[in-house]
């Protein structure tokens, strides 16, 4: 990987990566049975991704959950026959007791942070499947379900608690650890499962939970059945909701194979995507190359190239380098986007998309496209787009210019070596961002004109003066001023306070009405970012420092 002069070498450290395979899993059990497949969570308790605590009670971690999403993609691709997912506890009488307690009193707060945004992106991910893909989700709930492990049941369509007079559903995060439901509990509770305010405070508030008649009655679950009638009762609903799936019936699915990424000191480097560090100013240029081959146009050749096409391919790359860059980057502040290719390639691909967007390869491809997006947007990083000569930031790449915060596109002539930028149909819906809404809508607070006129501009190649006219550009330097405007702009944003921007940008990053997802990103950066620093959580003597000893923690009564 090429490197500049001010880069500085990363120092050696362990490389958190994200990668998995069935084979290799030890937290989980993949089976199928027709439509049907039955993830069943048996953590391995001498598993945790880090030394100094185990996974009892099928806890979880950051490794049990990069399993989960290994999982799931490879039912979104390499098994279209599924047509529903049943996630249950290979375990007697336990489904799921939540992040490991341990895990969080010995973590750095950068780590508890990321580990709770890994884990809402996988839930968000299961209900994003079951909204575009037809896949539903049921939670077979088979014992104890608490904290995180509720929060993984809320994620699914629909929950299924049995009901032996010991089993009960609960949220103990504020009573026992002093901190909140992370990964979207408050949220699913009263945006989705619609529970009612004052029942919620009381479920919120006990540490023993809710058993089936009241959890029923509470809407915190669909159904229970007894213990003899549990797995027939799982089974008929798991095939009740296969047949309502669009999935299809009979088809081949596509091997996931592993990413092939070269990890260097300066970054990260892939077959169509490249992340340069540059660790003295802190930030991270991440270029994205268009195909530079003929794509296939037809669904057999599309098919045929499997997870070598060019849209599932670039989509897989750039989601690892995202997760690379914000495990095992902490200072890397500023992520500067970047393309390279031919306008024309990348828009002939997103016909391509367009044209077999019903195909269910093609769909799931589109979906992996705008989880990625997502991922990108809800980072806690700076986002730059830099449009300079040699750049492709058309439809499906564009939305990387219309996720940044900023973006600076150069002015002047073609012939002068001026970038253009093209707008596509893939920019007016397929790619909707946790506002629920396209980028452009959310752009333009869904006014009707700015967005017309974009429309009207579809498939141009509009230099930086047309694109500056349509609002989808913040700034046209020309050639002169080019250099010091966008080093002046990145300077100045290396200068500010890591938090202040964090806060700041995920305020306006997702303006207008809010959707679940902005109110659990929201929440997640705001409340439990602060809630995590509090001694009264962390300090000596708080919650997630005590729990286990038999000390009571000693809390600091101002409410502030």
């Amino acid at each position: 990987m090429a490197q500049t002069g001010a880069s500085l070498p990363l120092q050696p450290r362990q490389w958190v990566t994200f990668d998995a395979h069935p084979d290799r899993y030890r937290h989980w059990k993949l089976s199928f049975d027709g439509p049907v497949a039955t993830l069943a969570m048996d953590v391995d308790e001498e598993g945790g991704i880090k030394p100094g605590y185990t996974l009892k009670l099928n806890s979880y971690d950051l490794g049990v959950d990069i399993e989960l999403h290994d999982a799931l993609q490879r039912l979104r691709f390499e098994h279209p026959q599924v047509r529903s997912v049943v996630l249950t506890s290979a375990k007697e009488r336990i489904f799921c007791s939540g992040a490991n307690i341990f895990m969080l009193g010995l973590s750095a707060h950068a780590w508890k942070v990321n580990f709770c945004k890994f884990t809402n992106e996988t839930r968000n991910g299961i209900e994003d499947s079951s909204r575009h893909s037809g896949l539903k989700f049921l939670a077979a709930c088979n014992g104890t379900t608490a904290g995180g492990g509720y929060e993984l049941a809320l994620a699914c369509d629909e929950i299924l608690l049995v009901d032996d007079r010991s089993a009960a559903v609960s949220l103990p995060e504020v009573p026992l650890l002093g901190v909140l439901p992370g990964t979207g509990g408050l949220t699913r509770l009263t945006d989705k499962r619609r529970v009612r305010r004052d029942h919620a405070d009381i479920f919120c508030t006990v540490t023993e939970g809710v058993r089936a008649p009241r959890a029923k009655e509470w809407r915190l679950i669909d159904d229970s059945a007894k213990p003899q009638q549990f797995a027939a009762t799982v089974r008929r609903r798991a095939l009740e909701l296969a047949d309502s799936s669009d999935r299809p019936r009979e088809a081949r699915g596509i091997a996931l194979t592993p990413i092939a990424r070269q990890v260097a000191s300066h970054g990260y480097r892939y077959s169509h995507v490249e992340v340069e560090i540059d660790a003295r100013a802190r930030t991270a240029t991440v270029t994205v190359h268009a195909p530079n081959t003929e794509q296939p146009r037809d669904l057999p050749s599309i098919l045929a190239m499997g997870d070598k096409w060019w849209p599932l391919a670039m989509a897989r790359e750039l989601d690892d380098a995202i997760l690379m860059l914000r495990t095992n980057d902490l200072e890397i502040g500023t992520w500067i986007l970047k393309t390279r290719g031919e306008l024309a390639s990348v828009l002939a691909a997103d016909a391509t998309l367009a044209t077999f967007a019903g195909n269910w390869f093609v769909r799931e491809t589109i979906g992996m496209l705008r989880r990625t997006l997502a991922r990108l947007e809800v980072s806690s990083r700076t986002l730059f787009a830099v449009i300079d000569a040699g750049s492709c930031f058309a439809g499906t790449l564009l939305e990387l210019a219309l996720a940044a915060d900023r973006s600076y596109m150069l002015a002047g002539r073609e012939s002068a070596g001026a970038p253009r930028i093209a707008l596509s149909p893939m920019n007016f819906g397929p790619y909707e961002a946790v506002t629920r809404s396209s980028r452009l809508h959310s752009r333009f607070y869904g006014e009707s004109q700015p967005i017309a006129r974009a429309r009207d501009a579809v498939g141009g190649h509009l230099a930086a003066e047309e694109a500056m006219a349509l609002g989808l550009i913040t700034a046209a330097p020309d050639a002169l001023d080019w250099d010091d405007e966008i080093r002046i702009a990145l300077e100045e944003r290396g200068s500010l306070s890591p938090d202040a921007l964090t806060g700041m940008e995920a305020n306006l990053r997702f303006g207008g009405a809010e959707t679940p997802e902005t109110r659990i990103f929201g929440r997640l950066s705001a409340w439990q970012n602060w809630i995590f620093i509090r001694p009264n959580a962390v300090g000596e003597a708080g919650t997630l420092k005590v729990f286990g000893t038999g000390e009571k923690a000693r809390f600091n009564w101002e409410r502030v």
